[in-house]
Order: C-alpha cells, then structure tokens, then sequence
C-alpha cells in the first residue's frame, strides 16, 4: 500500500539551485534530501504528494486525479493524460513510474499516478536570489527545448510550457510536467480549438487574439518567454488582462503586420489597428541581462516572433549557436543516452531523439458516456499493470491519508 508522508518536501523554499557540474542524472538523491513534510503542490487539475514506494524505499511522487468522472470531457481529459505518461519515454519528460491499483469500478472515482519526485522547479530557482549563470540557462532551454522535440514529433502540444510546469534535480536535470491540458495537434485548421490554454503570462499572441486554430507554435512562444525570463530573473509580459498582456507584446515587439492577424478575431484586430503604431523596441532585449549576448537575443527574437507561421521551430532552435555549449554540458554529465570510451569521447546515437511514433487518441472517438470512458480507463489501468511488479493501492488507514484527500 502506499502511504501518503508527513507533511512538507526538499522544494519548500525552492533554495538550492541546481548545478550544472554536479553528479550524474542517474544517481538518486539520498532520502534525507528528498525527506518530504508537506505537499509538494496543487494544480487545477490534482494535487501532488510526496510518497515511499514501500516496494523499494525510493522517495517518488503520486499524483491524484480526482473527480474524474463527473463528465464526459473531464473523462477524456483524464484519459488523455493518462495515455501519455504511460506513452512518454524521454529524459526531459515527465513519465509514469506505475499506476495504483484501481478498485471495483462502481467504487472507481480518482486515479493515482506515481512518477519520478523532482527536488524543485524552475519558477522555484527564477525567483531564488541566488545566481542564476549562464551555463543554467544554456543547459535549462536546451533541455526544455529537447524534451519540446519529443513531444511535437509525437504530435502533442502541451498548451501550458510555464517554469512551474519544468522540474528540476540538484544535478540540473529538467523535466517538462503537467499534462492536463495537452491534446493531439490538429491537422485541420477549420476545427475549432480552445483559447482556454497556457497560462496568460505565457501565451502566445495567437491565442489571445482569438485564433481557433493553432499549432505547436504556441508552445515556442511559451519557452521564449521563459528563455527571457531565466535571462532577466523577472518575468517578460506581465499583465492584469489577456488584453494588456497584448498591448505589452505589442510594445516590444511593435505593431504586427496585418498578415500576422489574418486569424485573429476581429474585436481583436480592431484594437490593434484603433492605437498608434508601434516600431519594435527589441533592444530592450538586451537590457535583460548582463548575459544577454548576441547569440541569446538572436535566438530569443527567432521564437518571439509574433506571427506563428515565422516563429521558429523548437526542433530548428535546437541547432541555434547559442545552445551548443549547453548541448555538451548536458550530454558530458547529465544525460543517460550517451556513453564515453578511454579516449574520453563521448558518443550518443542521437542527441535529440524524435518520438518512435505519434500518439494515438484513437480511443476517444469510442468514447460516448461517462460510463463507457470509466470502463476503458479501468481497463487500461489494469492491463497496464499485467506483468508488472507488485501493485499499489491507497491505504485509507494512513496518518496522512485525510490530510492527502482534503487539500486546503
């Protein structure tokens, strides 16, 4: 059984700052660094808790789903999320570890979901007033950009790229979190998609103009904001409303041209077009940092571009100069697909490996009840756990069980 711990976690105050330098990714923190003594977090759509796998000792994190059955579209979302931590096999993306054992289904009402436990997060380390290098921020965004790849080769989206949502270890190690909002990319551009995506601080201009359909482009947009935010210790577009953050935007970068806004809504377009124009005011981008080079601005104005069709790629800012060194940090002293030889070259079979196929939402379209979508999650939990190691389940006799059920 898995027994919620006490109260609290190693992230409390998010003051270690991870480095660069430090022992491989493969190695496991002690238990007395990831001693846990209160949650580790919230979100909309769960709470997160810090756990002792009883199986092998290891500190991981179980994350609850709950409510998942109260509709249709909250089935799917479950579903969905569900489906790709099981489907993720990638360094810099967030996985499932194991599922809890699900009970009868006329009792199935929540799901819980054991993952690797991080030690922090990126917002965490941004707002800690220690210093942040420039070897961080190379091998923060190269990371963030890597595990970017995977998910976009396998047609996801993320939809929610913000610092809290990028995990972090001691040891520098990323990883890209919270699902709850990705969806399969949407090959049909007169479908409709929902503008109830990404944190407003990080959205692209796109969506707050009211685009029904966008891409993976959104999510660029997301990581450049964070790329500026790493590089100024303060967050970029920081607004009150979705239409001050694109007044903001639009401060920066200037008035975009009108075939930037050929899918935007037109109360949107109207009130672009109603203020004065703008010039680009990028040399603010400069004033960011100390470390803000040439190369960084370079890349940061490659993904800040306010037209998606131009933003550039995540896979193309892969290859950008400025990521090079934090490519050879990462793959030297942090990554697992690599190995060295006596000569002390270090070779990989691919540094920036591609999803082995795109994921399959297939299953959705058989999806007609709330019923029908508890039968198939209750399922697939349970094959999901067919050959595996012994199963888990939620003791309700646990100290911290009521704490863990009735979050503040």
């Amino acid at each position: 059984r898995a027994h919620p711990a006490s109260l609290g976690g190693s992230t409390g105050g998010g003051a270690a700052i991870p480095q660069p330098h430090s022992n491989p990714a493969s190695e496991v923190p002690s238990p007395a660094e990831m001693e846990p003594d209160r949650p580790i977090g919230y979100g909309a759509f769960g709470v997160v808790w810090s756990v002792t796998d009883p199986r092998d000792g290891r500190k991981v994190a179980l994350k609850k789903m709950p409510n998942v059955f109260q509709n249709l579209v909250s089935c799917k979302r479950v579903f969905r999320e569900l489906r790709m931590l099981c489907f993720f096999k990638h360094d810099n993306v967030l996985s499932a570890l194991d599922i809890l054992q699900p009970p009868q289904i006329d009792c199935f009402e929540e799901i819980y979901v054991i993952t690797e436990l991080m030690q922090s997060d990126l917002h965490k380390v941004i707002v800690s007033p220690q210093p942040l290098t420039t070897d961080h921020i190379k091998v923060f965004l190269y990371q963030i950009l890597r595990g970017l790849k995977y998910l976009h080769s396998a047609g996801i989206l993320h939809r929610d790229i913000k610092p809290g949502n990028l995990l972090v270890n001691s040891n520098c190690l990323l990883k890209i979190c919270d699902f709850g909002l990705a969806r399969v990319e949407e090959p049909d551009p007169s479908r409709h998609m929902t503008q109830e995506v990404v944190t407003q601080y990080y959205r692209a201009p796109e969506v707050l103009m009211g685009c029904h359909h966008y891409t993976s482009s959104i999510d660029v947009w997301s990581v450049g904001c964070i790329f500026a935010e790493l590089l100024g210790r303060r967050i970029l577009f920081q607004a009150q409303s979705p239409i001050q953050q694109l007044d903001l935007i639009t401060d920066l970068l200037g008035t975009p041209p009108l075939t930037a806004m050929a899918s935007a809504c037109e109360g949107a377009r109207a009130h672009i077009l109603r203020g004065p124009h703008k010039p680009p005011s990028l040399s603010v981008l400069y004033m960011l940092s100390d470390g803000a080079t040439h190369e960084a601005v370079h890349l940061l104005c490659r993904m800040l571009v306010f037209d998606p069709a131009k933003r550039i790629s995540g896979s193309d800012a892969l290859s950008h100069p400025y990521l090079d060194e934090g490519r050879l940090r990462y793959h030297t002293c942090m990554c697992k697909c690599c190995y060295s030889v006596p000569s002390g070259r270090v070779y990989t079979r691919d540094f920036e490996p591609p999803a082995d196929r795109p994921f399959s939402h297939n299953y959705e379209q058989s999806m007609h009840s709330v019923w029908q979508g508890k039968e198939l999650i209750h399922r697939f939990i349970t094959e999901h756990q067919q050959g595996k190691r012994v199963p888990l389940c939620i003791n309700p006799q646990s100290a911290a069980f009521k704490t863990f059920i009735s979050p503040p």
